[in-house]
């Protein structure tokens, strides 16, 4: 029985996760050594306000830190992943549990690639909207119709998200809206993979160029072309891809149900990924399903 980690990406944060996830016991280790590196307390940011939260550079390391506390977790109870994959920035936390690079690493690197993000288009400038229930080459055909809009995500049969520029975004959801179908605009602070953000991506070049990733424990399938990788300069190529580029999630899910992945989990504040998964019938949990609360507790 083969099974996938995955890591969740931004949407995953809210108001209240520090005090949640400080019931886990390696929390503490790792939120000090996140204020550490990051020389203020994103703890504080994590059970703070919601639109504060949710600002880039502020969610970026805040969903790291408790998908790499979840992760520490579940390996406790013996669960070790034969691949990994990671949604968006959560391929970031997905290099870390794989050892690529460490704890430490891992929470700077997203901590400048949130910020690197929002220096490349002010925020209210760019948005994103999930769209359901509507076919991928109907989609594509609505999205050429708009200035500055791209496919972003490909996350399932059943739902794909469009990114860009903010007016267009809107224009777009009230425009499927009224021909029936159904397109939300998410709670983000810019126009995530998308050509916008190259600026991001040569920031982010000179921030990895000279770090070095190791050969990662477990093939991690990278968002860039949903195929599995295990050479580090590879790996570092494609993550530095995907900040302007589209992520290919559904793909990536199917590339590892070829694979012969029958199991899949969710490692991470809330249960976006395995929520879709489920849509799918595949077969998913979350990683807290597999903590007991004694388990927790027990210090």
């Amino acid at each position: 029985m083969l099974k996938a980690f995955l890591f969740p990406g931004q949407g995953s944060q809210y108001s209240g996760m520090a005090s949640e996830f400080s019931k886990y016991v390696s929390w503490e280790y790792y939120a000090q050594k996140a204020i550490e590196v990051l020389g203020f307390d994103i703890t504080e940011i994590m059970d703070g306000d919601e639109e504060i939260l949710k600002i880039t550079e502020n969610a970026q390391p805040a969903i790291f830190l408790a998908s790499y506390v979840a992760y520490v977790e579940t390996t406790k109870k013996g669960l070790e992943p034969d691949y990994v994959a990671g949604h968006s920035l959560g391929e970031y936390t997905a290099l870390a549990a794989a050892g690529v690079y460490d704890f430490e690493t891992g929470i700077y690197l997203v901590r400048k690639r949130g910020e690197y993000i929002s220096q490349t288009m002010k925020p209210g400038e760019g948005s994103m909207a999930a769209v359901m229930g509507v076919p991928i080459e109907l989609l594509e055909e609505f999205v050429k119709q708009y200035d500055g809009l791209y496919i972003a995500n490909y996350n399932s049969a059943e739902q794909n998200v469009v990114s860009g520029k903010a007016d267009s975004i809107k224009s777009f959801v009230a425009n499927l809206t009224e021909k029936g179908y159904r397109a939300i605009e998410l709670k983000v602070s810019g126009p995530f993979h998308t050509p916008f953000l190259d600026e991001a991506r040569e920031k982010m070049t000179k921030e990895v160029e000279n770090i070095k990733f190791k050969t990662p424990k477990y093939p991690i399938i990278m968002n860039s072309i949903a195929k599995e990788l295990t050479d580090p300069d590879k790996i570092k190529h494609y993550l530095l891809e995907q900040i302007s580029g589209p992520v290919y999630w559904k793909q990536s899910i199917d590339r590892m149900l070829e694979l012969g992945v029958d199991e899949f989990i969710e490692v991470g504040p809330k249960n976006v990924l395995s929520s879709m998964l489920k849509k799918a019938k595949i077969n998913t949990k979350h990683f807290s399903s597999l903590i007991t609360t004694e388990e927790v507790y027990e210090k």
